[in-house]
């Protein structure tokens, strides 16, 4: 297929572009967008298949080396589009565009489609709001190794381009799941996963507890933490010791703590 190209800012096709910044047409859609060259290149890797890649060369920082990556997104079926700058700043998402552009399928399932291992080192999500925060905590998972992140009545999809963009591409890297909160729990009461919930109320230290085999780790909100549903319904509850006058931590930084000391004990 010729490639195509678009040179005018004002071409309809880019307006359907700047639409999937909207949940509800995402969710419309099932697709969502993808934005910059190093998170294209985890996705490809990961197995994403775009269906549409837009490029302008003049925003890529190597677009000789970097064309081996269209090469691969056009391998795995994806159309390519070449865009003006103008017509590219139009379309990007955020700022310091590198060129590349891509339209993916949404990822998300519920908790009972995924596939764990016998002993799985899970992170639930409970109404977290900040997608920078989801993001970053996805960034942890990958690094982490964990085995999915389940965002239990969450605030914003896992397709928000925010989400994308702060977790370097890793939301296509790491499994991800969608469920009311009572739905997560009740799923990992089934699957014999010990859900350990982390609240500066608790009186374990998250360094006291045994986190060597099936186990959730769950955190809440920014502002007000975990709800009593969820800290009802865990089996444990555990604490980061803190010094300081402030009481409580980052959410990311809360389960990057205690992910990273199960990866210890583990």
């Amino acid at each position: 297929m010729p490639e195509q190209k678009i040179t005018s800012a004002a071409n309809p096709r880019l307006k359907g572009l700047v639409g999937l910044r909207r949940r509800r047409r995402r969710e419309e859609t099932g697709r969502t967008l993808l934005e910059g060259y190093d998170e294209l290149a985890l996705a490809l890797d990961a197995g994403v298949r775009p269906d549409e890649l837009y490029i302008c060369d003049d925003l890529m920082a190597d677009p000789r080396a970097q064309h081996e990556v269209v090469r691969q997104a056009r391998g795995a079926g994806a159309e390519v589009i070449r865009l003006s700058r103008q017509a590219f700043e139009k379309v990007a998402y955020r700022e310091g565009a590198d060129g590349f552009l891509a339209v993916v399928p949404s990822v998300g399932v519920t908790p009972r489609e995924l596939t764990l291992p016998d002993r799985p080192l899970v992170l639930i999500a409970e109404g977290v709001e900040k997608p920078g925060n989801l993001g970053a905590m996805l960034r942890t998972a990958d690094a982490a190794g964990v085995d999915a992140v389940v965002a239990s009545n969450p605030v914003t999809d896992w397709g928000n381009p925010n989400v994308v963009r702060s977790s370097k591409g890793t939301v296509f890297s790491v499994p991800v799941a969608t469920a009311t909160t009572a739905e997560t729990f009740a799923w990992a009461n089934e699957r014999g996963i010990k859900v350990v919930a982390a609240t500066p109320a608790a009186t374990s230290l998250h360094t006291d507890v045994d986190l060597t085999g099936p186990v959730a780790i769950a955190v809440g909100t920014e502002k007000e933490g975990l709800t009593d549903e969820a800290l009802a319904a865990a089996d444990m509850l555990i604490r980061i010791p803190m010094s300081g006058k402030a009481n409580s931590l980052n959410v990311a930084t809360s389960a990057a703590i205690v992910l990273y000391e199960a990866v210890r004990q583990r």
